[in-house]
């Protein structure tokens, strides 16, 4: 195993520069999960962490060794895509053990691995069966065990589980997590999907426009967003951001008057984006007052969103609520939990 080290990473495509100049450090053993809205270069950066795609300067290494230059086959790592990649022709248990086969490993060492992988998939029963044969969850644990029996230093996942249904997702990324447990690998996984980054990381980097915006702990990230981007991309549903001026020691939005985060002093006249997370929005006497424009009950917990004249807030009660929309109610936020941003950079405030 080893870590990944990537200093003043870029990636152009004639004129057009896709990736600036990234600096990012990955532990040994680490579980690091790259996310960010499409086109954003979290894929891209994944290539070239493979050796898929070239890098325009900079440099990416694994362990001590520098990779910019080496095949991907030379570079130690197995890579897991979104399509599977299996070859229909081939059972399960050839399918797991081909590159094995392509290095040359004698057929009982091949056979010793692919039976090794295929008890920690649990997929003994199936390794004579072809991928048609199988589920999409099922293909996905092929391609994760012809991953595992390279031993490789790094694991690099694409996108692994967006061609699979909801509840097989969930499913998959719960045995991807103990499978990461129970091998120690270091792994990089990209997703677009927040909840998977969320509860799969050791550490996610948020990616914007081919920088990084934020990187740390799934938690860190939740209860202290570095700016309105990461605010409204970690966390669903996501943050209510609200335009606001401080005045008198509060942020007036909308006619309203809304308190300060504990402790955080404002200039006079400041223009700041007010954000608070649903769960952290209660109906109380005072607070932003408008009308229910749709109310979501999704069985644990119910999600209310209020509209005014220049703002819309949702609310996530874990209570059953008797809301209707065209009611008129009053949100009111925890004063202890708000988040203040400057509205002009978007970066946070305290």
């Amino acid at each position: 195993m080893a870590g990944v080290t990537i200093r003043a990473l870029k990636k152009a495509y004639g004129a057009v520069q896709v990736v600036h100049g990234l600096d990012l450090d990955i532990a040994d053993g680490e579980f690091v999960v790259l996310v960010g809205p499409s086109g954003c270069g979290k894929s891209t950066l994944l290539r070239m962490l493979a050796g898929l795609e070239e890098i325009t300067s900079g440099d990416i290494l694994i362990g001590e060794r520098r990779v910019n230059n080496l095949a991907p086959s030379e570079r130690d790592i197995a890579m897991v895509f979104q399509n599977y990649a299996l070859y229909p022709h081939k059972t399960v248990g050839a399918n797991m053990g081909f590159a094995l086969k392509m290095r040359g490993m004698d057929k009982a060492a091949i056979a010793e691995k692919v039976k090794r992988a295929a008890e920690i998939l649990g997929l003994t029963p199936y390794l004579d069966r072809y991928p048609r044969a199988l589920s999409g969850g099922q293909r996905q644990r092929v391609a994760m065990g012809r991953a595992i029996v390279r031993d490789p230093q790094v694991f690099l996942f694409d996108e692994p589980l967006s061609n699979l249904d909801a509840k097989l997702r969930v499913q998959m990324r719960t045995e991807i997590r103990e499978l990461h447990q129970r091998l120690k690998t270091t792994t990089v996984y990209v997703t677009h999907d927040q909840i998977e980054a969320m509860t799969m990381a050791d550490k996610i980097v948020v990616m914007q426009g081919g920088r990084i915006e934020q990187v740390g702990a799934p938690l860190e990230l939740y209860d202290r967003p570095a700016n309105t981007f990461v605010a409204g991309f970690i966390g669903s549903p996501a943050m209510n951001m609200i335009p606001g001026v401080v005045r008198g020691g509060m942020v007036e939005v909308e006619g309203a008057r809304l308190p300060l985060p504990p402790n955080l002093a404002m200039a006079e006249g400041r223009e700041v984006t007010y954000g608070i997370r649903p769960e952290h929005v209660s109906v109380g006497a005072e607070g932003l007052t408008g009308t229910v424009a749709v109310v979501e009950p999704t069985g644990s917990e119910t999600h209310v969103v209020l509209r005014t004249v220049g703002a819309e807030v949702v609310a996530m009660f874990r209570d059953r609520v008797a809301f209707r929309p065209g009611d008129s109610l009053t949100f009111a936020p925890d004063a202890q939990k708000v988040h203040l941003f400057d509205r002009a950079s978007g970066v946070r405030l305290g």
